[in-house]
């Protein structure tokens, strides 16, 4: 998976997809391929690494088109996830 952070147009390119996760009362921002989103657990390890929670097992979840909130635990509804995320992918990430 390609993790890259934003420089100047990164979210202008249409491959490139923002990611705004919560963690807590935490917030991060970073961008991500959207044609090349990998899997659903190198997604999980990087939203750990990024909010620094390594060994913590966490619920993820995303905010749809309506503002539902639908959970992530899988590679078929994070690909889902990333294919109805416009322009921005909302994630909330809460302790299990």
């Amino acid at each position: 998976m390609n993790r890259s952070h934003r420089h100047g147009a990164g979210s202008g390119c249409l491959g490139t997809m923002e990611v705004k996760s919560k963690f807590g009362a935490e917030f991060r921002r970073f961008s991500l391929e959207r044609s090349k989103p990998g899997k659903f657990e190198e997604f999980y390890g990087l939203l750990q690494h990024v909010h620094k929670i390594p060994n913590v097992d966490v619920l993820v979840g995303y905010a749809d088109i309506h503002g539902d909130l639908l959970p992530i635990n899988n590679d078929d509804n994070y690909h889902k996830a990333v294919s109805t995320a416009n322009p921005l992918l909302r994630i909330f990430i809460q302790k299990k």
